[in-house]
């Protein structure tokens, strides 16, 4: 049996990246990881974020944006930064496993047309989800 490792997604408003990151992590790594994410400014769940997840079967709209402070007393295996921002506001993250840094375009800045944008979430979630295949399939020693 696998023993269930856990990971914390972090970017700055905890609508956009880290959200897809967390839905992609618990369809793909199943029953094997523990998941969650948290923004330093936690907003909302971007309504583009769960089209764009949607569109390749996986529902991300009954998750919730948390604030890094909901997880200060619980440890995790891994802390993965989806943003520079998020990477250095939270160098000393209490419970800190495995520092992990992937720097990734934030989707919810994106401009123009509904469409438009779209695009953008988009390129983020297939660009996240070749990063947690990597990772699942190779996760840093801890």
């Amino acid at each position: 049996m696998v023993e269930t490792k856990k990971v914390l997604f972090l970017c700055t408003g905890n609508s956009a990246r880290s959200q897809m990151a967390e839905g992609l992590m618990r369809f793909l790594g199943q029953d094997d990881w523990k998941v969650r994410s948290a923004g330093i400014f936690p907003s909302y769940v971007h309504p583009l974020a769960i089209r764009a997840m949607e569109e390749i079967g996986i529902d991300i709209s009954g998750q919730t944006s948390k604030s890094t402070d909901e997880f200060l007393n619980e440890e995790f295996d891994y802390i993965i930064t989806l943003c520079d921002h998020a990477a250095a506001a939270c160098p000393n993250f209490p419970g800190q496993g495995k520092r992990v840094a992937w720097s990734f375009e934030d989707p919810s800045a994106a401009i123009g047309t509904i469409e438009e944008r779209l695009v953008v979430f988009r390129r983020v979630r297939d660009e996240l989800k070749a990063r947690v295949e990597e990772f699942l399939k190779n996760p840093p020693t801890l």
